[in-house]
């Protein structure tokens, strides 16, 4: 069948270029595979022999050596190295495996299902279908991914290609306490075609730690994209304001209930309080408390509300938060060095600066 092409290509008719296994070996060839070994110089009887330089000696071969990787059949290209560029990633390196340890970097996150989100998200970019995944047993394996490279295109007849056809298989795990696991992959299956032919290639462990670390890389850089993305978007919902009311009624102390959620306003109240004039003495997150000290209560506390007489004196305090029934809302106390509440006019005073200050949007950085 003629293939339909322009003049300019009709003067190379035939192109050729290596085949990815030609470009795996040793240019020239490999006589010496099969080279005798020359016996050492005779000495005649009455000469001395002479002193043989050790330097060219050949090392002997390992017993765990496989002796059929010479010649042909040895990759000599340089071996490929794991790149954890990922927020909160480094390699764990043995003998036999390659493992990514990935650390949480949300404490709200499940980082179990995060690596699964992350693995299917770039099969899924690159158009690779998955065979079969367990959340609990922690795998994904892949289909066939198959790169076909043609290596001669003639112009009058079918291309000659070369095709590279494997599965993989990902292994997740994650410590029982969540914050920390590791994601490390196998090469399930491996096969090359040439011009339709099988190639019947004999893989090394080299071979398979190059496939499979090209493959981790692939996967933890589309991680890098993903963590730096929500740690963007964290930061920028850190940095916009958060809405506070003042809350007085008859039943109960006044105090002041902020418009988000717990961990939100525990941010924010970390940066806000020392602008308000407090030193944070100590903090308990577990019980949502803040130890802050007012040091000065005359000078700075007027200079916020012009000359206006201020009920709040310096000291210790305690900064109380509070979950509502609404997971976007959360109260704000105020407590004396005792643990027992303001009155509801220092709460209103203070009220004001307060609201200013967690309400203001925050440059991100």
């Amino acid at each position: 069948m003629l293939k339909k092409v322009t003049p300019l290509l009709l003067v190379a008719a035939v192109s050729a270029c290596s085949t990815p296994l030609d470009r795996r070996q040793a240019n020239g060839n490999d006589d010496f595979v099969n080279a005798e070994t020359t016996p050492l110089l005779t000495i005649p009887q009455g000469l001395n022999t002479p002193t043989y330089s050790k330097e060219y000696d050949i090392p002997v071969v390992g017993n765990n050596v496989n002796k059929q990787l010479v010649g042909k059949n040895l990759d000599i290209r340089a071996p490929l190295q794991v790149l954890p560029m990922a927020e909160g990633t480094h390699i764990e390196e043995s003998s036999d495996s390659i493992r990514v340890v990935i650390e949480s970097i949300e404490s709200t996150t499940d980082l179990k299902q995060e690596i699964f989100d992350v693995i299917n998200g770039y099969l899924n970019k690159n158009n690779i279908a998955v065979r079969s995944e367990d959340l609990t047993a922690g795998f994904i394996e892949t289909d066939w991914i198959e790169n076909d490279e043609i290596i001669e295109s003639n112009w009058w007849g079918s291309d000659k290609v070369y095709q590279l056809r494997q599965r993989y298989r990902y292994q997740v795990d994650v410590k029982p306490h969540g914050r920390s696991g590791s994601v490390s992959i196998d090469l399930v299956e491996h096969q090359e075609f040439y011009d339709d032919k099988d190639q019947k290639i004999l893989l090394s462990g080299e071979d398979k730690r190059r496939y499979t670390t090209d493959m981790l890389n692939n996967a933890i850089a589309y991680m890098s994209i993903k963590r730096d993305q929500a740690i963007r978007a964290a930061r920028i919902e850190q940095s916009l304001g958060i809405k506070v009311d003042l809350v007085t009624n008859a039943t109960e102390s006044a105090y002041w209930l902020a418009e988000a959620n717990y961990k939100s306003v525990w941010e924010r109240l970390r940066l806000v309080l020392p602008e308000m004039g407090f030193d944070v003495v100590d903090t308990d997150n577990s019980k949502g408390l803040f130890y802050i000290n007012l040091e000065e209560s005359g000078g700075f506390w007027s200079s916020l509300w012009s000359e206006e007489k201020l009920s709040l004196k310096k000291g210790n305090y305690r900064l109380l938060l509070k979950e509502t029934d609404d997971v976007n809302q959360t109260k704000i106390l105020l407590h004396d060095v005792e643990d027992k509440p303001l009155s509801d006019e220092s709460i209103t005073e203070v009220y004001k600066i307060i609201s200013d200050l967690m309400q203001e949007d925050r440059k991100v950085r």
